[in-house]
């Protein structure tokens, strides 16, 4: 079995965004999703912290160190793209104007709930910070997180054990072994499997029952 990276999960990520949508890109591997658009696809990559039309990381003798995403790393800006006040941005993400948002996580469960703030009721994190808006507003909600844990305790649970994002909101899921869609009244259904892996192999390491269709 030959797991994707993160590099190839983020492209996997990309591979699947439509022409024309609007993308915000949560910290972590979501960011790495901005470098595997195609240029010659206009996809319009939104951060909350106020820029509409992210590019790819810069080089790094490119880099504007006022010119960084949410979570402050250096950016570059496509042709077109634009800076505005913070407020703006969650005008936009409140709005319903963002068709995407890709967010990390900690654990998503079978009905789409999403933890991806926290890990208990000690955790350092001061806040949820933007992830509750954006998993409220946006059209849409993919994540894109590894399977298991670094302990291998599976990700994809029956229930979230971590304090909630928000309830229902995830529509798919990019592991680093799978590609799945969060179905109404089914659950995790198998889109895509990593080369080399079994249904039974992927299963054992999810916390709730895999399906597919066919």
């Amino acid at each position: 079995m030959s797991a994707w990276n993160r590099q190839q999960m983020a492209a996997r990520v990309a591979q699947d965004i439509p022409e024309g949508w609007f993308v915000n890109l949560g910290i972590g591997i979501p960011t790495m999703v901005a470098d595997h658009v195609p240029p010659e696809r206009e996809v319009i990559l939104h951060s909350e912290n106020g820029i509409l039309g992210m590019g790819p990381a810069p080089a790094p003798d490119k880099v504007n160190a006022w010119l960084v995403n949410a979570g402050k790393q250096p950016v570059t800006l496509r042709p077109g793209g634009s800076f505005f006040h913070h407020a703006d941005s969650f005008g936009m993400i409140r709005g319903g104007h963002i068709d995407l948002c890709v967010l990390g996580a900690f654990e998503v469960a079978e009905s789409g709930d999403i933890a991806n703030w926290a890990t208990s009721e000690n955790d350092s994190a001061p806040a949820v910070g933007g992830a509750m808006d954006l998993a409220a507003g946006a059209k849409r909600l993919w994540v894109v997180m590894d399977h298991t844990t670094k302990d291998g305790a599976a990700k994809l649970v029956e229930h979230c054990s971590y304090p909630l994002t928000a309830r229902g909101a995830v529509q798919r899921v990019y592991t680093n072994l799978a590609v799945l869609d969060v179905a109404p009244g089914r659950g995790f259904v198998v889109r895509e499997m990593a080369p080399g892996l079994s249904l039974a192999d992927l299963q054992a390491r999810t916390g709730a029952k895999l399906h597919v269709d066919g």
